[in-house]
This record gives C-alpha cells, structure tokens and sequence, in this order.
C-alpha cells in the first residue's frame, strides 16, 4: 500500500476553505484538471454514498463514492471506483483544522492506494502533483482571494 499525503497552510479560515471542499461535486469549479461533474442518481452531494461521475480536461472519466463527511472534523474521505489510470483500492481524506494563530487553515490531504509493480513513482507524482497539490493551490486562490478587500 502506498501513501501520498501533502499539506499546506492557508490564509483564510477554516469555515471559508470548508465551504469550497464540502461540496462533493463541486470540484469542478475549482480544481484545474476537472472539466464537469454529476452526482448519479441525482442524490445530495453530500450524502455518504453518493457516487460523483466526473470528466478530466483531458477525457477521461472517472467514478468516487463519497465515503465520510464530517462537519464537526471538517473533513471528507472518498475512493475512487472507475478510473482509466492504474490506481487501485485508492481511499483519500481530506481534513482542515485551524490554526488560531492568525485564523489560518491547515489542509491535510492523504490517499493511500496500490498499483502495478513499476509503476509506483509515477502514480505517486500523479496524485501528489497533478491531484493534491494542483487542487490545495487551487482552492488556496479561492480563498485567500475572498479573504481581500
């Protein structure tokens, strides 16, 4: 099993990163590679279960359920159910916690998955770069952006 986690602190409290985050299908408007989303079914975004179907800028689809969501712990978990690339049993949460030093934000992000032998530095930079990081930067010009004026 193989872990890739990636934090940040972000200028902006807690309850204004969490807004952006809850949203299980709203990853659409702030992470740079997803170019649309729906939840199946029509379910609530944000009931543990529901299933958000999603297409890549590049096309590719994907398929997560939504596992966890916690408003006290501000936090979400979710696993990837279809995807065109080999990451398999793959479990992600995200968590905020704040930093009362200056109202900021500590974002945590794990996932822990398996892939093919050979492939595991690949998939790591993927998720860490392209997924984890690229997403954190994003939500971080959202935030922080509210936070002026």
């Amino acid at each position: 099993m193989l872990e890739v986690t990636t934090s940040t602190i972000l200028a902006a409290p807690t309850d204004r990163v969490w807004a952006v985050l809850r949203d299980f299908n709203g990853h659409d408007r702030w992470h740079p590679i997803v170019a649309e989303s729906a939840i199946e079914r029509g379910e609530p975004a944000d009931r543990v279960g529901c299933v958000r179907r999603f297409r890549l800028k590049d096309g590719a689809e994907l398929r997560e359920r939504l596992l966890a969501l916690s408003d006290l712990e501000q936090s979400l978990t979710y696993c990837l159910l279809d995807t065109p690339v080999p990451l398999f049993n793959y479990v992600a949460t995200v968590r905020l916690l704040p930093v009362t030093d200056g109202d900021l934000t500590f974002a945590h992000w794990r996932a822990r998955f398996t892939t093919r032998p050979g492939e595991e530095a690949e998939m790591r930079r993927l998720v860490a770069e392209e997924v984890q990081a690229a997403g954190l930067a994003a939500i971080r010009a959202i935030v922080e952006r509210r936070g002026e004026g």
